[in-house]
């Protein structure tokens, strides 16, 4: 289906530019970096969205027998799914990554509306522009709350869903008052104004990781500090610390009848192995997976393991 592209985000615009001044670096690691991320913007595509101006990652073969959506986690943005794309691309597999509004290089929401079910539209509108037909989703962390959003109104475009670090988590009022603030204070007045990566990284790695990162991957993970609106987080943190929307997710994993893999890190302290677990038992058509030693950052965490466990589900409900 032929839509209209839109131009490049001032965000993207700056980026490659820094990326274009970082080769210039006397650090060799620093321009190879420079050198891969800007091979990767080759692949970047921008399209207006009820209004907003996103961008999306389009790679792999256009005439795959499958294609895999794949929907960032909270705070994120497209590129901590790019050792994902790389293996599934070499795989003979279309992958589509998306910036969500206001986060990575798509453009921020000039009314700030940064619900669950804004996300799930724009998501159904990308689906509609680019005419995907039939595809499957992976998503982390946040990302499986607008999959399932979205599922609701069209299950008959998804193939399989694989959600990553994401689960039933019990609410009370007592988590719901304490949450809400400290998240928002932490990664919008702590984190977002640190101009180093190294004290972001050290949070990371005692409170949401199990697993040593390439540093490549810190840096990504830091950079999507930068580039998410201040008020997405505050919004999505209000969003998924409610009672409104923690209880209704056991009704919203129950209403679809889509193949779903739910995986979990055993040492995830956010969302617990046994919180995922309980999700699954919701599921009509579900399975779950716990990964030893990883915790809540799986897709830098075990790359290699997060791509074979959506290459598996891919195969295994890839038939039409």
């Amino acid at each position: 289906m032929a839509h209209l592209a839109s131009l490049p985000t001032q965000k993207f615009t700056h980026y490659r530019q820094e990326l274009l001044e970082l080769q210039t670096s006397q650090d060799n690691a620093a321009v190879k970096r420079a050198a891969y991320e800007l091979s990767l913007m080759e692949k970047s595509c921008f399209i207006e969205l009820n209004g907003i101006v996103h961008h999306y990652h389009d790679s792999g073969p256009k005439d795959a027998a499958q294609t895999v959506l794949l929907i960032h986690g909270w705070d994120c943005w497209w590129m901590w799914w790019h050792h994902v794309i790389r293996y599934l691309n070499d795989k003979g597999i279309r992958t589509i990554a998306y910036d969500m509004r206001g986060h990575g290089w798509s453009d921020n929401d000039p009314k700030n509306h940064y619900h669950i079910d804004f996300f799930a539209h724009d998501l159904n509108e990308l689906v509609m522009k680019l005419g995907l037909g039939q595809f499957h989703i992976a998503a982390f962390s946040f990302g499986p709350f607008v999959a399932l959003d979205y599922a609701r109104a069209h299950s008959e475009l998804i193939r399989s869903m694989t959600f990553f670090n994401f689960g039933y988590l019990p609410n009370s009022h007592f988590t719901q008052a304490v949450a809400t603030g400290t998240i928002t204070f932490v990664f919008n007045n702590l984190l977002r104004k640190l101009t180093w990566w190294l004290p972001a990284y050290i949070f990371a790695r005692l409170v949401l990781a199990k697993n040593t990162v390439m540093l490549h991957d810190i840096l990504i993970g830091f950079k999507s500090l930068g580039l998410c609106a201040p008020e997405a987080i505050d919004q999505t943190t209000r969003q998924i610390t409610s009672f409104e929307i923690t209880e209704s997710v056991p009704d919203m994993v129950r209403a679809v009848d889509i193949p779903i893999l739910f995986v979990a890190g055993e040492g995830d302290a956010i969302m617990t192995s046994e919180n995922t677990k309980k999700l699954n038992e919701f599921a009509r058509n579900g399975r779950f997976v716990s990964i030893p030693d990883c915790g809540h950052l799986i897709t830098v965490e075990l790359p290699e393991t997060t791509s074979e466990l959506i290459l598996d589900q891919v195969t295994d409900c890839g038939e039409v």
